[in-house]
This record gives structure tokens, sequence and C-alpha cells, in this order.
């Protein structure tokens, strides 16, 4: 068999998150798709920004995962593999991406959501930008997509190895008895009605997170409800917290299954906001940590990167 002589691209698509904050209006502008953000709410959500370093980090931990990626990829000295980051609401853009991984000849694609659950409002929108980009540039590469990784060994067990770690910042008498709050992005209700997978596969990680826990209490909560009219997933977090309040509880860990890296939800809305209200109720509240663009989160990549191209195979 001859030596490949073109590259396979990966491409790592996320949201996305503003660079600094003169762009935090720009890109709520594009995830309300053109539609204008109230000042009040682009004043409020720069201030959380603005609490949190002045951008998104999420953008940086990716590129850094993207890197060690593609050099694990490429250990065996055959430079078989790029891999690239494309966002869907901020630059790089997945459309400005895709332009530039194109310039590398690649003969084949592989997309790539840097979340674990699927959903059509989240990983599906993701999958349209690059058939939107693959039209615009008339590109007649090949793209497959990684499906689902919500209950890859791998990052269950290295959620479940930071759910511990997190545990040892309480007290060591009560640390078998603190409730891991489990909680994912909230999205639309409407999903339920679409069938969309989303909530069984947020269920799905939980239930293979917990299997490794023992005795661990354990719960679960949306969180970051979007702010619009129609109905979002519940229960919500502050809701779910107020409860264990109310029933006695002075420790929680959060444990948030439904994000891999840092960015505002984890930043703001969990060590800021939710962490000030368990504390006016006298509770101690502590976050796992993220897997960001550590080994374990890069391992599992690489696993699932091989398991894709043996089913590729397999159907070729």
């Amino acid at each position: 068999m001859s030596e490949r002589t073109h590259p396979t691209a990966i491409l790592l698509m996320a949201m996305g998150g503003p660079d600094c904050l003169e762009n935090v209006e720009p890109f709520l502008l594009d995830v309300r798709g053109g539609r204008p953000t109230p000042p009040e709410l682009v004043a409020e959500i720069r201030e959380r920004y603005r609490a949190t370093g002045g951008k998104s980090p999420a953008v940086g931990i990716t590129q850094s995962m993207a890197r060690t990626l593609e050099r694990r990829l490429n250990e065996s000295g055959a430079d078989r593999y790029r891999v690239y980051v494309g966002l869907r609401h901020w630059h790089p853009f997945i459309k400005e991406t895709y332009a530039e991984l194109l310039k590398a000849d690649p003969d084949h694609v592989i997309g790539m959501c840097m979340a674990p659950q699927q959903s059509s409002l989240s990983t599906g929108a993701y999958r349209k930008k690059v058939e939107e980009a693959r039209a615009a540039f008339q590109s007649a590469v090949p793209v497959s997509y990684v499906g689902s990784w919500h209950t890859h060994p791998g990052l269950i067990a290295a959620i479940v190895e930071r759910i511990k770690q997190a545990l040892l910042k309480f007290p060591a008498d009560v640390r078998a008895s603190v409730p891991v709050l489990f909680t994912a992005h909230s999205l639309p209700e409407r999903i339920v009605a679409m069938k969309d997978p989303y909530p069984e596969e947020v269920k799905g990680t939980i239930e293979a997170v917990t299997a490794l826990l023992g005795q661990q209490p354990t719960t679960f909560a949306y969180q970051s409800q979007g702010r619009s009219s129609e109905p979002w997933l519940g229960p919500t977090v502050e809701s779910k917290l107020d409860a264990l309040g109310l029933e006695g509880h002075r420790h929680v860990l959060v444990a948030p299954i439904g994000f891999i890296c840092d960015h505002v939800e984890t930043l703001f809305d969990i060590d800021i906001e939710l962490k000030q209200r368990a504390a006016a109720q006298g509770m101690q509240l502590e976050r796992m940590a993220m897997l960001n663009d550590q080994p374990a989160l890069v391992e599992t990549l690489l696993d699932i990167v091989a398991a894709h191209e043996s089913s590729l195979c397999l159907q070729s």
C-alpha cells in the first residue's frame, strides 16, 4: 500500500466566544441570528466576561488541544493529520477554517463537535455550517462526522477522577455524603417534541459516571437557560440548589458534565453566581475541574478518531 500523500483534516468545532469585551455585542448578534440584543443584556453579559478575564477562554483551550492532538496523531512521523478549530459564532468561524484546511489539499475531513452529547440545535448546527462551507467552496473532499461520545470510557473516567479530586475540598467527615449536582446546558423544551437525543444522552453520561462513583449521592439540573420567551429544559440549577439547602445539605459539588472546557457558563454562572447563592444559604459549593486541554481528554479524542477511521474502513 502506497504512502498517503494527502493529509486527513480533523475539524474540531465549538460554539466560540468573544475574544475581548468590545466583541461581546457582535458575538451576541451572531448567536441571535442577526437580531439585536437589548443594550441592558449586552451590558450584563459584558460584565460577566469582565469578571472572568475579559474574554472567553474556550477558544484558546480548544486551539491548545488541537495542537496537542495533532502532535499525538503524527507521532509515528508520517505527518498524516492536520487538526483545525472552527467556531460556530465567532472567529475563526467554521467557514473561515474550512477555507484554510482546503489549502492542505486533504483527502478527507473528519468533523468532531467538542460537545459529548448531541443535539440538533447544537451539534447539528455545526454540521450545517460545514455543509454550507462545502457548498460555498464547491468542495468535493469527502466529509464524515464523529457521532456522539457521551459515554466514551475515557471521558467517563476523566470526569470521575475530577469529581473525586474535587470532593477533597470538603471536610473529610462529610465527603461521603456531599451530593454531586450534575449540570448540562439547557436547551429549549421544544427539542423533546422533536425527539432530540440530547436529554437522553445527558442522562446516559450521568448514569455512566454515577455507576463508578459508588454510594455518592447525586442529582441533576440544567443550567444557563436562555433569555427567551419559550420554555427551556429544567429543573434549573438554582431551584435544585435551593431544594438541597432545604433538605439540610451544607455542602454541594457541581459537576458540569455537559461541558468539556471552561467558559462563562462555568467561570461565572457556577463559580461566581451559583457559589454566591449557596453561600447566602450557608452552603459550601465547589466545582469539579473541567477537562480543558489535559492529557485525559486528548487521549480520549485520539481513541475516538481511531475508532471513527476504523468504521470508515469497514464501510468502504
